[in-house]
């Protein structure tokens, strides 16, 4: 069985999953792809739940930059290695998908590891918002381009945008 909770957070309400494998889902408010619960989801209480939501509270705090909870998210072998990687991306900075397609050793895979980077059901714990494109530029984001920017910024990867975060607290 899957216990799940909303919580409130600086980017919105987050919906978390777990079960006693591991933290399974966080997903904002509007996401770009749904993981839709099943007849096996049950709303209520889980010592995980609690465990990530304080570390998510620490986190946008600015007092948390690593999170320390089993994961067991649920994915091709492909995806699943996308996201292993996006966890050694640190604190604060940003590498673009052809980097993040070549740490995992298949760099004409750009855009396999953008599709899997979009799929990712764990964002801010996996921080697929800390990869960007070559340019620079802010790109997709299941959460929005805002909620990237808030991200980002939070961790001190781009300068403060006092309209940004007023608009997000």
């Amino acid at each position: 069985m899957i216990t799940f909770t909303h919580i409130d957070s600086p980017v919105g309400p987050l919906l978390l999953a777990a079960d006693e494998q591991g933290l399974r889902v966080i997903e904002f408010h509007a996401p770009r792809h749904p993981i839709p619960p099943g007849p096996h989801w049950r709303r209520g209480d889980h010592e995980l739940l609690r465990a990530a939501q304080a570390q998510l509270d620490e986190y946008f705090a600015g007092t948390r930059h690593d999170f320390d909870l089993p994961l067991a998210p649920q994915g091709t072998a492909f995806q699943c290695e996308v996201w292993r990687t996006l966890a050694s991306i640190p604190y604060g900075e940003t590498i673009s998908y052809a980097q993040l397609a070549a740490r995992i050793g298949r760099p004409a895979a750009v855009r396999a590891v953008g599709a899997a980077n979009g799929r990712n059901p764990l964002p801010i714990v996996l921080p697929c918002h800390r990869v960007i494109g070559s340019d620079g530029d802010l790109t997709g984001f299941g959460g929005g381009l805002p909620t990237k920017r808030f991200l980002l910024t939070l961790e001190g990867a781009l300068p403060v945008d006092d309209d940004l975060f007023a608009a997000m607290n």
